[in-house]
C-alpha cells in the first residue's frame, strides 16, 4: 500500500471554494471525467449537505467508476469529500479524502488537504506501480487545483454578469422615471 499527501491553500474564501469544488465536473483539466450523476442529496437536522455521486471517467484503460461521498458543514465550515474506485478493484484501488477548511489565519484562503491509498494486488511489482500511481494522482490533483481556479473563475464572471444585468434593469425604470418628470 501507497499513502499519498498533499496540501495547498486557495487565495479565495471557504464558500467559493466549496462551491467551486461542487461545480468542478466537467471541466478542460480533467477531460477523463465523462460523466457525473448525483445518486443521492439530503441535508440533515443540523444543515450539513450530504451527496452520492457517481464519476464515470476514461484513463487510456477500461472505462473506470469511482464513488465520492461529501458533506458539506456551513456552520463548521468543513467539506469533506470521500471517492473509492468501484471498478477494477480486485486489480487496484484508490481511496482518496479531500477536506476543504478555512485557513486558519485568513478567513478569505482556504485550506485544501488530500490524501490517497492505493493498493494493487495480485501484479508483480505492485510496489512499483502503486508509486507510479502516487505519481500520476499527484499530477491529476495539480489539475484538480488548476480545474478549481477555472470554475471559480467561471462562477466570478456569471456572478458579474449578474450585477450588470441588475444595474441595468435599475437604470432604465430610473431613467424612464425622470424623463417623466
Amino acid at each position: 500500500m501507497k499513502i499519498w499527501t498533499s496540501e495547498h491553500i486557495f487565495n479565495h474564501p471557504w464558500e467559493t471554494v466549496t462551491k467551486a469544488a461542487m461545480q468542478k465536473y466537467p471541466n478542460p483539466m480533467n477531460p477523463g471525467v465523462v460523466g457525473v450523476d448525483v445518486l443521492n442529496r439530503h441535508v440533515d437536522t443540523q444543515g450539513r449537505l450530504y451527496s452520492n455521486r457517481l464519476l464515470s471517467t476514461e484513463w487510456g484503460l477500461p472505462s473506470l467508476a469511482k464513488t465520492e461521498h461529501s458533506v458539506v458543514d456551513p456552520k463548521e465550515k468543513t467539506f469533506e469529500l470521500q471517492s473509492t474506485n468501484i471498478s477494477c478493484t480486485n486489480i487496484v484501488s484508490v481511496d482518496e479524502k479531500l477536506t476543504y477548511r478555512p485557513h486558519p489565519q485568513d478567513p478569505e484562503k482556504t485550506i485544501l488537504t488530500q490524501e490517497a491509498l492505493i493498493s494493487v494486488k495480485g501484479i508483480s511489482l505492485s510496489s512499483y506501480l502503486e508509486g507510479l500511481m502516487a505519481k500520476t494522482i499527484s499530477a491529476n490533483a495539480g489539475k484538480g487545483r488548476e480545474a478549481m481556479e477555472w470554475v471559480i473563475r467561471r462562477l466570478n464572471t456569471e456572478i458579474e454578469e449578474l450585477a450588470a444585468t441588475a444595474q441595468a434593469t435599475i437604470r432604465i425604470p430610473m431613467a424612464a422615471a425622470v424623463a417623466e418628470k
